[in-house]
C-alpha cells in the first residue's frame, strides 16, 4: 500500500512514526514512551483521543498497519501497530524537511503582540513581566531536566530539543527584559490617540 499524498503531517504524526520506526507498539505504550522520554514537551500527547485519531489517519494513509491484536488478564484488548515501508519513507521525508526547512508557523504570542497596543503601556508592562517570570521558570525547569539527563549519562543527541527550547527561552527572556525596560523608561509608549492616525484606511 502506498501512502496518501493528502496526509497532513504533524509533530504528533512524526513522533508516532518515529516510535514505531524502532518497534511495533500499542497506542498506550506509545504515549507512555513519548512521556518517559520527555518528548511530551514538544509533542502534544495529553489527549489520548488525539493520539488514537492520528493513528487511525496514519493507518488510513497506509503509513502504519495492524501487527496484531492481543489480550491478557490485566488489560483490555490492545491493537499493536507497526510502521509500513511507506511509513518509513514518509517519516524520513518529513524529518529531513522539518529539520532543514523553516516553516511559517502561527504561535499565540506573536499574534497577541500584534495587538498589545490595545492593553496600554501600563498593563502591557505588567503582563510582559508576568511572562518573563514564567519564561524564567521554564528555563529553570529545563536546566533541572538537563542536570538529571547528565547524571544518568543520556547522550546529547537525544536532548537537543531541550537545548533548542532553552536557547529560545533565553533569547525571549532577554527581549522581554529589554521591552519592559523601555516601557519603564518611557521610550516605548503609545496612546489610542497617537495610534488613531494609523488606524484609518
Amino acid at each position: 500500500m502506498t501512502a496518501s499524498p493528502q496526509f497532513k503531517r504533524s509533530p504528533l504524526a512524526l513522533a508516532l512514526l518515529g516510535i514505531l520506526h524502532m518497534e511495533p507498539m500499542h497506542p498506550y505504550a506509545i504515549q507512555r514512551r513519548i512521556k518517559d522520554w520527555g518528548k511530551d514537551k514538544v509533542v502534544n500527547v495529553g489527549q489520548r483521543a488525539g493520539l488514537y485519531k492520528t493513528i487511525a489517519r496514519l493507518q488510513d494513509a497506509g503509513l502504519v498497519a495492524v501487527r496484531e491484536t492481543g489480550r491478557d488478564q490485566q488489560y483490555p484488548e490492545r491493537t499493536v501497530y507497526e510502521i509500513t515501508d511507506a511509513g518509513r519513507a514518509a517519516f524520513h521525508a518529513w524529518l529531513t524537511d522539518m529539520v532543514a526547512q523553516p516553516r511559517n508557523e502561527f504561535p499565540e504570542f506573536p499574534a497577541a503582540l500584534s495587538f498589545l497596543m490595545l492593553l496600554g503601556p501600563d498593563q502591557a508592562k505588567i503582563e510582559l513581566e508576568r511572562r518573563a517570570r514564567a519564561i524564567q521558570d521554564r528555563i529553570t525547569e529545563i536546566d533541572s531536566d538537563a542536570a538529571q539527563s547528565a547524571q544518568i549519562g543520556l547522550p546529547r543527541i537525544v536532548t537537543l530539543e531541550d537545548e533548542y527550547q532553552r536557547a529560545l527561552a533565553e533569547a525571549e527572556l532577554r527581549w522581554l527584559h529589554s521591552i519592559v525596560a523601555d516601557l519603564e523608561a518611557g521610550t516605548l509608549t503609545w496612546s489610542r490617540e497617537s495610534l488613531a492616525a494609523f488606524a484609518a484606511p
